[in-house]
Formats: structure tokens, C-alpha cells, sequence
């Protein structure tokens, strides 16, 4: 271990936060750099004892002095999900959400059922774990009562108490026109929700309820999508809903309004006729869609005869 010239003896507790850079490396005759959190230009955050995905941190962390940097190999037994916490981190350099929220197969299950990450390298590692040399700075420890816990700090009871808090406030948001914020609020408290459902059985009591909570939250985040005009995003999420659970009738609405806003005629025609056979007492609704449809594929068509009139 190689250490800097640390500031003061540290003892790292529960739920302490801890700022850090890392680097990862290949422990091969180059010492290949996988990710750099100093080349991205952002530290890394997390809170000791949160139940973060990399334990082995929590740990090396632990073993710290402020100021510190330190250098540790370590085994394919710790570094066989790296690969799922770098994608997650990844994904925040760029901007993206750091977790796919919306898919119904957890972190752990994925590990063993194989699929692209998005990167080559994280992939490799996916298929053939190897071990690893992580290179730890660590930079701040802020004790609970000095930070602001987000919500992927929280316990899961925690989680639970503040999905209706942030559905609320997503609700108060999306009646005031505010339909950026409220994503937000309604995205927050979906991942509260699947947080908290990788721990319990798939198709299980305990797990239903979570995810029928998540799907109500996820309908009320596609309504917002749909005033954003992020029509195929909406497409997606109902689609996802539907395929899971085809008993789910605003799923077939709202996808079926978004079919209509990128002119799928079929696909908007099939999705408001299932919605009426589930649920005829929205047939006021549904007709008045079908009418808006039938006067917008009219006025097209009409546009592509006087467009190609001259041409024949």
C-alpha cells in the first residue's frame, strides 16, 4: 500500500459519507486503467454501511486515513460485480440515469444471466471475473447530520415512507404544468421502490405489491412524457408494463396515445380497442381518441394526394 501524508487518524462509522477518488486496473503486465474517477473529474460518493453493491470499498475505505491514498489487489470473490458498479457509474459521468430503472430483472439476477452491459470491457469482465487493483484517495467523511441524505442512502423502510411523499409532490408538479420536475419526483420513487423489490421474491406477495406501486408511479411518469412529446420513451415503458402485466389498461392507453402522435395507426387502433374491451366504461374517452385519429390520418392522407398529384 502506498499512503500520502494523511491530515488527521480517521475511524470510519455507520453511515458516514466518504468522498474518494478510485482507480481501477487490470492486474496485467501493463496495468490497464479501466476507470479513472480523476480523469472523469468527479469523486466518487458513498455512505459506510448503506449496503453499497461493492462491499470490498466499504471495507478499504474503512481502513483509511483522510488524505490518504492506498493501493489494494483484490480477489475475483470481491471484484465479480465491478463490472454492474461500473456501468452505474459510467452512466452518471454521461449524464444518464444510473440505473435502468424500468427493467423488471434485478442487479444480482443479471450477473448470472448474461447480457451486454453497453461497454466491451465491462463485459469481459462480466464473462471471465478477474481480479483487480483498486487505487483509493480518500478526500472527505461527513457524518450523517452533516450531509443530506438522498434517497439511495436510505434504509428500505425509509424508502417505503417517502415513495408516497415523492408521488405527492410528482402529482402537485404535473397539475401545475411542471412536467421536467415531476419526472423526476416519479422517477426517484420508482427507484426507491425497486431498490427495495430486488430483495424479495419474484411474483411473490411482498414483490407484487412493490410492483404495483412501481407501475402506478411509472403510468403517472409516461403521462409526463407524453405532454415532453417523448412519445417512443412512453412506448417503451408501457410496452415493459404490458408485457409483465397485460391486465394493466391505462398501460394500452397511453401507449396507444403515443402510437398516435408518431402516426402507428395500426399499432394506436389495436391498443384503444383492447382498452375497450377491458375497460368499457372509458369508451367516452376512447372514442373521442379514435375520432382525433381518424381526423389526423385524414388530414395525411389528404396531404400525400395533393403531394404527389403533380407527380403521375
Amino acid at each position: 500500500m502506498a499512503s500520502g501524508s494523511p491530515s488527521r487518524n480517521l475511524q470510519i462509522c455507520l453511515l458516514v459519507e466518504v468522498t474518494f477518488h478510485f482507480r481501477t486496473q487490470l492486474c496485467d503486465d501493463e496495468r490497464t486503467v479501466i476507470d479513472d474517477s480523476k480523469v472523469v473529474g468527479t469523486p466518487m460518493e458513498i455512505v459506510i454501511g448503506n449496503m453499497f453493491k461493492l462491499d470490498i470499498w466499504e471495507t478499504l475505505l474503512s481502513s483509511m486515513r483522510i488524505a490518504e491514498v492506498g493501493e489494494f489487489w483484490c480477489d475475483t470473490i470481491h471484484t465479480g460485480i465491478y463490472p454492474l458498479v461500473a456501468k452505474s457509474m459510467r452512466r452518471i459521468a454521461e449524464g444518464k440515469d444510473p440505473v435502468d430503472w424500468h427493467l423488471h430483472t434485478c442487479g444480482m439476477a443479471n450477473m448470472f444471466a448474461y447480457h451486454s452491459l453497453g461497454y466491451d470491457d465491462l463485459d469481459e469482465l462480466m464473462k471471465e471475473p478477474k481480479p483487480l487493483y483498486f487505487v483509493l484517495e480518500l478526500l472527505r467523511v461527513q457524518q450523517p447530520s452533516e450531509y443530506n441524505r438522498e434517497t439511495w442512502a436510505l434504509s428500505d423502510g425509509e424508502r417505503l415512507k417517502v415513495v408516497p411523499v415523492l408521488h405527492g409532490q410528482g402529482n402537485k408538479l404535473y397539475k401545475q404544468g411542471q412536467y421536467q420536475g415531476a419526472t423526476q419526483k416519479y422517477k426517484e420513487a420508482i427507484i426507491c421502490i425497486k431498490n427495495v423489490q430486488t430483495k424479495e421474491k419474484a411474483w411473490e406477495v411482498p414483490w407484487l405489491k412493490l410492483e404495483k406501486m412501481a407501475n402506478t408511479l411509472t403510468l403517472n411518469y409516461c403521462q409526463c412524457l407524453l405532454r415532453m412529446e417523448e412519445y417512443y420513451e412512453v412506448i417503451e415503458h408501457t410496452s415493459d408494463i404490458i408485457n409483465q402485466h397485460p391486465g394493466v389498461v391505462k398501460a394500452f392507453y397511453l401507449r396507444g396515445k403515443a402510437h398516435m402522435e408518431v402516426w402507428n395507426e395500426a399499432e394506436a387502433r389495436q391498443d384503444l380497442s383492447k382498452v375497450l374491451d377491458m375497460a368499457p366504461g372509458m369508451k367516452k374517452a376512447v372514442k373521442r381518441e379514435l375520432a382525433v385519429l381518424n381526423m389526423r390520418m385524414e388530414e395525411k392522407n389528404q396531404e400525400d394526394r395533393n403531394k404527389y398529384k403533380g407527380m403521375f
